[in-house]
């Protein structure tokens, strides 16, 4: 067969250690033989990114931007041992926090769902998407500990040097510990409308929760935003599309997903959606088996793997010892973006090709043939491969649907 033809660029995004590896072996063996990919390559691994004071990271971002879809791999984000270990100048950002910046994006996470892998709760049937707002909250908040007795305050200057806000957050009378956060509506705005576009592209439900009932500011403003926002721009869509935007607290969502059957996504705040997101993907059965799209407002998208660089295994690997490293979200990193890729370009070869790449794996790992990470977690008899015969029996597969 020829090879599939694409009409504009994806922009690319190499990464580290076990991942680098698996994103080679993904397109030598099935992407490269079907389609004549056409990308803008940008090296995000971590020696590349000290070499150009990570100005790498923003070239990268600001091409999403250009071209719409990217696809990325999974990144070191280095702390203070990786610093010793590739001898950096600096220890870098996290490259997806860069990005996500740039692109002012909502990050969702879904899990891949098939047969012989039964989720921890058993009436879930479709895959829960989580949409986290990646901003602000505990992660921009700033911390003191508190070392002796005195009066904590919350203070607001405006802009022309007025105090227009002073109130006592606590006297302590010994010694304790104090947080602010923060947020603003811009974000939380976009955070919004990315999660209506998500919705109605996704033909599924949207939940959303907070706390408002607790933090009657803080919370409640994302509530007001999503509320104003649906009824002045997407409830006649919600309606004409056939899907439901549904608001409740957080603990009341807990309640309803467990009980659920799935199929649907829940928007959270920065904290909840990072805890929310390990709890589906453990429910529901690996992290490798956790899909990750970045979408902006505006309409960028950029795909990658839930889960971080497979370091252990890329130990073994320089030691040139076998390894049986799960690939599935990786490849279906490059899946997302190609499809997305050939939906804004109506390019309906492209599409059917990352749809029946997705179709292939489920197949594979159905018919029993797994990572060892699955097979000891399968239901029934299932034999575990290395990742070098897992992604030949992956494309065994695809070469029968084509």
């Amino acid at each position: 067969m020829s090879k599939i033809k694409m009409q504009n660029k994806i922009v690319e995004m190499d990464g580290d250690e076990m991942t680098r590896i698996l994103w080679k072996m993904i397109k030598d063996e099935l992407l490269l033989p079907f389609v004549e990919l056409d990308t803008e390559y940008y090296d995000l691994g971590l020696p590349h990114r000290d070499e150009t004071g990570d100005k790498v990271t923003f070239e990268a971002g600001e091409a999403v931007k250009k071209y719409h879809v990217g696809v990325k791999c999974a990144t070191i984000t280095p702390n203070a041992q990786r610093m010793t270990e590739y001898n950096l100048h600096e220890m870098w950002k996290s490259p997806n926090g860069t990005i996500r910046a740039i692109l002012d994006g909502t990050v969702f996470r879904a899990p891949i769902v098939i047969k012989n892998l039964s989720p921890a709760v058993r009436n879930w049937e479709k895959p829960i998407t989580i949409a986290r707002h990646a901003y602000g909250d505990v992660y921009k908040g700033t911390e003191y500990r508190v070392p002796t007795p005195g009066k904590a305050e919350l203070v607001f200057t405006a802009s022309d040097g007025a105090e227009t806000f002073r109130e006592t957050i606590y006297d302590y009378e010994c010694p304790g510990v104090l947080q602010g956060l923060y947020n603003k509506d811009s974000s939380i705005r976009s955070f919004a409308k990315s999660c209506f576009e998500y919705a109605l592209s996704t033909h599924q439900d949207l939940w959303f929760s907070t706390k408002d009932t607790i933090s009657k500011k803080y919370d409640q403003t994302f509530k007001l935003i999503f509320a104003e926002i649906f009824e002045n721009e997407y409830k006649a869509k919600f309606e004409e599309a056939g899907i439901e935007y549904f608001y409740t607290l957080i603990d009341d969502a807990v309640a309803r997903v467990i009980r659920s059957k799935g199929g649907f996504i829940w928007a959270c705040k920065n904290y909840d959606g990072d805890v929310m997101s390990d709890m589906i993907s453990t429910a529901f059965g690996s992290l490798a088996m956790m899909t990750s799209v970045l979408v902006s407002p505006d309409g960028n998208y950029e795909y990658e793997a839930a889960h971080g660089t497979v370091t252990r295994h890329y130990y073994r690997y320089l030691k040139g010892e076998e390894t049986s490293t799960n690939p599935i979200a990786t490849i279906f990193a490059w899946s997302g973006a190609l499809k997305k890729r050939g939906e804004l370009d109506n390019t309906q070869d492209l599409i059917d090709f990352a749809d029946k790449l997705e179709k292939a794996c489920i197949d594979t790992m159905e018919s029993g043939i797994m990572t060892k990470d699955l097979a000891l977690i399968a239901d029934g008899e299932a034999a575990s491969v290395n990742t070098a015969d897992f992604l030949n029996a992956i494309r065994a597969n695809l070469e029968k649907l084509l």
